[in-house]
């Protein structure tokens, strides 16, 4: 009988009307002939853009077949419970060459009741920013669900959004209901729910090369929208060598930042859950019971829940996103 092993996929690429070049450029994926490259789907089980596993005897097959013949052995007995055959996590990258609508994804509860599936919490890892790169996250002043609408009408909704510059090794965790937009010179790992709901308020009255406007979502966005004020947009942690830093810890998701410059044992005896290794800087070689991968940046490896213990050693640096569900 074949056990399970570290899978890798071939991404799915989008092209997009804020895309650009980096995904191919800094990255070094192959984008094929997509001009304005906007996302690489690195492991999805999104209906209609699932990634399929390159390495091993199952080569070829979906993220979500793997769930549906594996389950609890690959994603763990719990998350099997509550998600069912549906690969729970979407991983991205991102590039915004110009800036993304202003948008809000709804939340479990409203997406339920609109019949939708799942909804959208997310969280944005800085890969590479160019100089004075910035986005939005949330509103810059408390606000009434009135005094949106009114402000909305009245053209102004630009003057209510927070803008947070941006840097490599930023993090912002963007939860359902918060109004966001990226701008342009960002390149983004992106964790999130699975889930491709994007409800567009504003899309900075850009038309297509039809001369067309993209949909606007205005009322089933105002639903969705969260009004409150966090502390802090920015996600701020201390980066510490060969030890995992929590920086996102959510119902959807956890996600803990791993520099390492020395090899690791990681032990995942204790997690009822598949582990995601994806590589933001850098590269690594995982090993386990005498086998051998490599994970270059922009590279991601789902480690199934079966499997108890791996080592990373990396490649002088990597920086490494480890994701699971707790």
């Amino acid at each position: 009988m074949h056990t399970l092993y570290p899978f890798k996929f071939a991404p799915v690429f989008k092209e997009k009307i804020w895309g650009g070049s980096k995904i191919r450029n800094v990255l070094g994926l192959d984008t094929g002939k997509l001009p304005n490259c906007g996302e690489a789907w690195l492991m999805s089980g999104v209906e209609g853009s699932p990634t399929l596993v390159v390495n091993g005897y199952l080569s070829g097959n979906e993220l979500n077949e793997l769930v549906e013949v594996f389950m609890g052995d690959l994603v763990g007995d719990k998350v099997y419970e509550r998600f069912g055959d549906q690969f729970p996590i979407l991983v991205k990258v991102l590039d915004s060459n110009d800036w993304l609508s202003i948008q809000v994804h709804p939340d479990d509860e409203l997406a339920a009741d609109r019949g939708i599936g799942f909804g959208k919490t997310e969280m944005w890892y800085v890969m590479q920013a160019d100089e004075n790169a910035s986005l939005i996250s949330g509103f810059n002043r408390e606000i009434s669900r009135e005094q949106y609408v009114e402000q909305f009408n009245q053209g102004k909704l630009r003057d209510l959004l927070n803008v947070e510059k941006v840097a490599k090794g930023d993090v912002f965790y963007m939860p359902a209901g918060r109004v966001h937009a990226l701008g342009p010179g960002c390149l983004i790992a992106e964790i999130q729910q699975t889930s491709d709901i994007t409800y567009r308020i504003y899309d900075w009255d850009r038309k297509d090369e039809k001369g067309n406007s993209r949909k606007l979502h205005t009322e089933e966005a105002l639903d969705a929208i969260d009004f409150n004020i966090p502390d802090s947009y920015k996600t701020n942690y201390e980066s510490k060598s060969n030890l995992p830093i929590e920086i996102v810890n959510s119902p959807y998701f956890t996600t803990r930042y791993l520099q390492l410059d020395k090899a690791v044992l990681k032990d995942y005896s204790n997690l009822d859950s598949f582990v995601i290794l994806m590589c933001v800087e850098g590269a690594f070689s995982l090993k386990w019971d005498h086998n051998l991968i490599e994970v270059k940046q922009a590279e991601v490896l789902l480690v199934p829940a079966m499997i108890d213990q791996v080592e990373l050693h990396p490649q002088g640096r990597a920086v490494i996103l480890e994701v699971y569900i707790e």
